[in-house]
């Protein structure tokens, strides 16, 4: 009998062995990802969210598209001809990529997409304005949207985005743009059916039978909150290299559970915290990401005892960076100098930005206590409250926002209050309705280039959810956006970022990184700052 309970337990053993950290053996061909967060919609001139945007860059291929070295490559574009001057981009369309529905990608897939954004006024139409992409004309459309008037169809025909033929797409930028090409590998730029989005109408996007795919993979299933399912496409141009039938994402994960559900060989890459990072350093499975992202104070400027620049710059002296990075997140974060993450650009010299341009944060409790006792006497207040707003969906924000209390709580003068909620209504209810007086928030890279953190100061600017403004800050920002002479705009960068700093506009705490449990039979999985994850190349092995 001891000989049979003996074998018995043997092979459990063997089987639970071969189930943890990946699926077993006849599951090669499915990759299931946990994401933290929730899909808002797979409508590109409308989601701003990362999980959304994985999961468009699944089923949807733009111009240009990550290879599997994470380096940009061809897309549905085959092929660029550029002016002598650097304006007029012209792009020939492969012939053999087709929506799901068998119809052709044309170049009036992107006219119709670039357009919508703008007739939606979708979150990123800011981006194909003076100081990023630099469309022709779309900073006078983006002027009209932000002074309330609505765009006409000659308005958006103005635009330099022009399908020449069905084949033939010619873009025209007012200046030289050398990141263009990145740009047009980020969701926002996508093309969009336009036949199927209009039958559609409000609920393009919000479900998978109301989202057209020419990607790598077809959404088969979507329940919000849930979970997300993808096939394998069979008529997708580049198929040879998809090795995957079927692709999985997990939506809204605990980390625990979802280290769990690894271990069970349920999930191939799950996101942990900060609470699980001592069990599994030292597992094969264990791998800290940097993912690109930088977390941030948000502040509202209309609350008027934060509108005391003394207040504001005790808070930021009062927060122990490194503290947090090592001894509490100890996922690879590390402290953020300035508004730009580390790795992002690097100037024409070669030298990263970030060093380049200095550090703006320390932490001095003694100073950050009399530059309070110093604002408080401004305000003519012995005391003031602050409401500390964060997401409890979105790791480590939870964490992020419990530090920064008791950072607070340490000086004498500033009561905390505490709003716990969702990302979604931290971001669209209470920070986009002036709801909140400091909130605990992040930004990724949307491309390599200081900008894409430099324009969430413009006044204007539809993230500016704290309403700073500072005409300085915007005038040098309008003159980055035109500037040819790459040495000089460099230095308009950095001096952009110091008088966003100076004034502590937005408090900038670390730069995240990722502690993660991966698979290790799977490879290619393409995770590089500024671009989306790209689940196009994973291959799993026996």
């Amino acid at each position: 009998m001891k000989k049979y309970v003996s074998l018995l337990l043997c092979f459990l053993m063997i089987f639970s062995l071969s189930g943890c950290g990946g699926n077993s053996k006849e599951d090669t061909s499915t990759y299931t990802y946990s994401s933290e967060l929730d899909i808002k919609n797979l409508d590109s001139s409308d989601a701003d969210d990362q999980c959304s945007l994985r999961a468009i860059h699944a089923v949807i291929d733009g111009l240009m598209k990550t290879d599997k070295k994470g380096n940009i490559t061809y897309g549905i574009a085959k092929s660029e001809e550029v002016s002598e001057d650097g304006l007029t981009h012209t792009y020939k369309l492969r012939k053999d990529a087709k929506w799901v529905n068998g119809d052709p990608v044309t170049a009036n897939d992107f006219v119709y997409a670039w357009h919508r954004i703008f007739k939606n006024k979708g979150n990123y139409y800011y981006m194909f304005a003076d100081g990023i992409a630099s469309i022709q004309g779309a900073q006078e459309l983006s002027d009209k949207i932000d002074a309330g008037e609505e765009l006409t169809d000659d308005d958006l025909n103005s635009m330099g985005v022009k399908a020449l033929d069905d084949y033939t797409l010619e873009v025209k930028t007012t200046v030289r743009v050398s990141f263009l090409d990145e740009l047009l590998a980020f969701p926002p730029f996508y093309p969009i059916n336009e036949k199927f989005a209009e039958k559609q109408g409000n609920k393009y996007g919000k479900s998978a039978k109301t989202i057209l795919g020419n990607g790598a993979f077809t959404m088969t299933n979507w329940e919000p909150g849930s979970v997300a399912e993808f096939e394998k496409n069979e008529s997708y141009y580049d198929q040879k290299h998809v090795k995957l039938n079927k692709l999985v994402m997990k939506l809204v994960q605990e980390p625990k559970v979802a280290a769990q559900s690894f271990e069970a060989g349920e999930t191939d890459y799950a996101p942990i915290n900060s609470d699980l990072v001592d069990k599994y350093k030292d597992d094969e499975a264990f791998k800290q990401v940097y993912d690109g992202f930088l977390f941030y104070i948000s502040v509202n400027f209309q609350n008027s005892d934060l509108a005391n620049l003394n207040v504001r710059k005790a808070i930021s002296l009062a927060i122990n960076r490194k503290d947090l990075c090592e001894n509490v997140l100890k996922d690879g974060s590390q402290v953020a100098g300035g508004f730009i993450p580390s790795g992002l650009a690097t100037s024409p010299d070669g030298v990263d930005f970030r060093k380049d341009s200095g550090n703006f944060t320390s932490y001095d409790k003694k100073k950050a206590q009399e530059s309070l006792d110093e604002g408080l006497k401004e305000l003519g207040k012995d005391q003031i409250t602050l409401r500390i707003t964060y997401g409890t969906d979105e790791s480590p924000m939870d964490v992020f926002a419990t530090y920064l209390q008791n950072a607070l709580s340490k000086l004498d003068g500033i009561k905390v209050e505490m709003v716990a909620t969702t990302k979604q209504d931290r971001i669209y209810n209470k920070q986009k309705n002036g709801d909140f007086d400091l909130a605990t928030t992040r930004w990724g890279p949307d491309y390599g280039d200081p900008t894409t953190y430099l324009t969430m100061g413009i006044s204007t600017n539809s993230n500016n959810y704290g309403k700073w403004s500072n005409s300085e800050y915007d005038q040098l920002v309008d003159q980055v956006g035109v500037e040819s002479d790459v040495n000089r705009r460099w230095q308009e960068m950095k001096d952009a970022e110091k008088i966003l700093l100076d004034d502590y506009a937005y408090i900038p705490v670390f730069e995240k990184g990722a502690a993660t449990l991966q698979n290790p039979k799977v490879k290619n999985l393409v995770i590089k700052p500024c671009r989306t994850i790209s689940f196009e190349y994973v291959e799993k092995t026996e």
